[in-house]
């Protein structure tokens, strides 16, 4: 019995789609389930359209090729959008089928985790990339260098979160981002 590789993509049980130039060409019908799109709607579209906003969008674009540069690959969790505005949490891998074009033709995986996971406070976008990078497991000094930003700000924007999330420390911050405590 031959291998049909189509039948594959389209049926695995994990968001799946080849892009280019973070524009999606192919997708499965598990990733249009997840997004809330019908099959085949996410095909022609930029990956902006799995954003909460063009700014994530944009920045994540910015992080994402340093790292595909150095790596080959790709992994992080972070917040993304359904179609119905609905914010949750995704873990998200993806490789570069030619490493010297990093957001180039590329194959992406995407696993929605929400359910371990809950999105429970109001973020704004730049919160929401701070506790994806956050729950990696990145310092202040870290994430301030991969954002762009002061370590000052970005212990602001922790300061924030941990009120937010009625976090008394860092630690447990990261439990409730990444739905471990409650």
């Amino acid at each position: 019995m031959p291998i049909d590789f189509a039948s594959i993509f389209q049926h695995a049980p994990v968001g799946m789609c080849v892009s280019d130039n973070r524009v999606i060409q192919a997708s499965n019908d598990a990733l249009g389930a997840m997004f809330g799109y019908a099959p085949a709607d996410l095909d022609g579209q930029s990956f902006q359209v799995l954003y909460p906003t063009q700014d994530e969008y944009l920045r994540t674009g910015d992080r994402i090729i340093p790292i595909m540069n150095a790596k080959g690959r790709y992994s992080d969790e972070r917040i993304m959008r359904r179609a119905s505005g609905e914010l949750f949490w995704c873990h998200v891998t993806g490789r570069a089928l030619d490493p010297a074009q990093p957001l180039g033709a590329g194959i992406w995986t995407f696993e929605d985790v929400s359910e371990q996971r809950p999105v429970s406070a109001a973020l704004t976008p730049r919160e929401r990339e701070i506790a994806a990078l956050l729950v990696e497991g990145k310092t202040s000094k870290l994430i301030a260098r991969d954002a762009g930003l002061s370590p000052r700000t970005v212990e602001m924007h922790r300061a924030r979160l941990m009120r937010k999330f009625g976090a008394a420390t860092a630690t447990e911050l990261v439990q409730k981002l990444m739905g471990v405590a409650r």
